[in-house]
Order: C-alpha cells, then structure tokens, then sequence
C-alpha cells in the first residue's frame, strides 16, 4: 500500500501533467483565433507548423539516440509510403480545416463541434473493428449529437460556412486517429512512440497540404506585404515570429499528451480534455467576447455527459467486466491506447514503470 508521502507526489505530478498539457492545448486554440484576425491564410500557417514539428521531432529523437545509445526507427520507402501516407493526408486535412475554421466562427462553435470528433471515432473504430459494437454506444451517439444541435440552435454567432468545415475536420479526424491507432498499434512498423510517428507523419502532411495550399493561397501569400512582398524587415521577422510560436504550441501540445498518457493513464487525458473544454468557453466568453446562450450551454451540458458516459463505459469494460475494445493480433504495448478509444487504469501504474521507461525511449 502506498504512503501518504508517494500519493501526494503522484497527484501533485498529475496535476503538474495536466496543467502542463493545458498550457499547449488551450494556447493553441487562442492562438490560432488570434493569428487568423489578421493573418487570413491558415494552410500557409499549417505549412509553416509541420516543418516546425517535423524539426523538433528530428531533434528529439537525435537526443534519444544520443541518450540510449540506440538508432531510432526509420522505414523504407515502400513501407513509408504504403503504411503511413493515408494517415498523414488525413491528419493533414483535419488539421487543416480546422484551421481555416478560424476566419470563420468563433472558438465556442470551434470547440463544441470538434467535440463531435468522438461520434466518427466510434463509427470508424466500428468499421475497422477496433471496437466492439455496444448498445450503450447509441445512447452516446445521441447524447453528443443533441448536445451539439441545441449548441448551434439559434446561436447569433454561428456561420455555416466555418461549421462545416470544422464538421468535415471532425469527420476527417475519425478517420486520422483511427489509423493513427492502427499505425501506432502495428509493432512491426515500430511507431509506438508518438515522437517517431510525429517524425514519419510531417513530411507526408507536408506534401499533401501543399496543393490544397497552392490552389486557395499561393498566389495571395506571394503578393501579401506581410510575408514576400515585405517593406519592412521588422513585418516579417514578426511574422515569422508569431508563425513559429504556433509550431511550438503544436509540438508541445503532442508531446504534452503524450507525456500525461504515458505517465498517467489515458483515462486522465480523456478527464482532463472534458474539463479542458469548459476552460475553453469561459475564457471564450470571458476573453473573445463570444455570445452563449442559456439553450447552448444545456447543449454543452448534454454533449459533455454523452462523453463521459463513454469514458465511464471505457473504464468499466477495461477493468475485466467485458470486452469492448478489439485489440489488433500485432499488438505488444498495451500502455499506448488512444484516449478516445482505450482506458487505461491508473492502478496499474505502478506495476508498469519499467514498461512505460521502454516505450519513453
């Protein structure tokens, strides 16, 4: 049994976890609102934060091998190509639809419908068999559309072009962290590591954005003073200034997941983010002048118990009360369980530190 003294430093280390994971997650979402007021081309803006993750995912995994003495994983082209790129043009277009989102409504109606993700996570989890079918699965598919449709009900902010790109951004994202989860759960491949999978998955991201890119922006973003029409060399340098404190946050945000999954449980990860939201509207409300109503708040209320039930449903199968999740045949790490589709129990911390201590590294 453990003593009071080791209970107190594990929960002032969760608590650390989250308010260190809030700190990117939140920060991002303001930041992005804030940059697209006057810099009006997301894609460029994505672009721009791939290569800055793709850089410091290099440079942490040179300071792994550097630290164990071991090289990190490296796939072949083919495998590359074959295994990883549906993953990435997927990530890719959620990431960067819901950036352009931002020109478009505001970071309330962004956060309530990106909580809509989980209802495509569970249908492509279905499809892909990663999940077991559940009659409780109805009532949360339920629960998180109402809470969503009384959310944008009569909302005198609500814009249907920036809805459905960040209902498309949800869509998409189903389909990214259900292959994510299989890319990450194919020992063979080696990325159970988010660091190498981040490393693998930027330059494909890169590649597929840059058309869609070219197509809406590249003429603008060439003739724009802000950037290659500059006049002034203290613009662009803030330019360049503010777009790369946006590729920190978003690396950040990657790794300060990771950290609080690998660490915690994913359990944590999926309280953490319910909290995480409200957080969100209030200082949405408080900050951005954004406009909710009584029915919208119910709405929030409603989409937020339907997650929950959903964790409360994950914790109780995944404590031996029945399978719910399908583990893939390949799998050898259990403690790596996207957040939306596995629980891990914080009981079993302990008993896994040297497992969590390999998969670190």
């Amino acid at each position: 049994m453990a003593c009071p003294t080791q209970f107190i430093c594990k929960a002032l280390r969760s608590v650390g976890l989250v308010l260190f994971y809030y700190v990117f997650s939140i920060g991002i979402t303001f930041y992005n609102k804030w940059l697209m007021k006057d810099f009006h081309f997301p894609l460029f803006m994505t672009l721009v934060h791939l290569v800055i993750i793709f850089c410091f995912s290099t440079l942490t995994r040179f300071a792994m091998q550097c630290w164990i003495g071991k090289p990190r994983v490296t796939l072949p082209w083919k495998l590359y190509l074959s295994k990883v790129a549906p993953t990435a043009l997927a990530t890719a277009l959620d990431i960067g639809l819901s950036n352009w989102s931002f020109l478009f409504i505001t970071i309330s109606l962004y956060t309530m419908t990106k909580s809509s993700a989980i209802l495509f996570i569970l249908f492509f989890s279905l499809v892909f068999k990663l999940e077991e079918p559940n009659p409780f699965l109805i009532l949360v598919v339920l629960l998180i559309a109402s809470g969503l449709f009384m959310f944008t009900l009569k909302s005198t902010q609500f814009n249907l072009e920036g809805f459905i790109m960040v209902l498309l951004a949800s869509f998409i994202g189903g389909i990214r962290w259900t292959l994510t989860q299989v890319l990450m759960q194919k020992a063979e491949l080696g990325l159970q590591n988010p660091i190498d999978t981040m490393y693998h998955l930027q330059p494909l991201m890169f590649l597929g954005l840059f058309p869609l890119f070219l197509f809406n922006e590249g003429l603008s973003v060439s003739t724009t003073e802000k950037l290659f029409r500059v006049s002034e060399l203290s613009h662009l340098l803030y330019s360049l200034l503010t777009l790369s404190l946006g590729g920190m946050l978003a690396f950040g945000l990657g790794f300060s997941e990771f950290l609080l999954v690998s660490r915690t449980s994913s359990l944590t990860l999926s309280i953490a983010g319910i909290f995480k939201e409200v957080c969100t509207l209030l200082l949405a409300v408080e900050f951005m002048g954004d406009k909710i109503s009584t029915v919208n708040w119910l709405g929030f209320a409603v989409c937020l118990s339907g997650i929950s039930l959903h964790i409360g449903l994950k914790t109780y199968y995944n404590k031996g009360n029945g399978p719910m999740v399908r583990q893939l045949p390949v799998r050898n790490n259990p403690d790596l369980e996207l957040p939306l589709l596995q629980i891990k129990d914080d009981y079993c911390e302990d008993t896994n530190d040297e497992e969590e201590h390999e998969i670190l590294y």
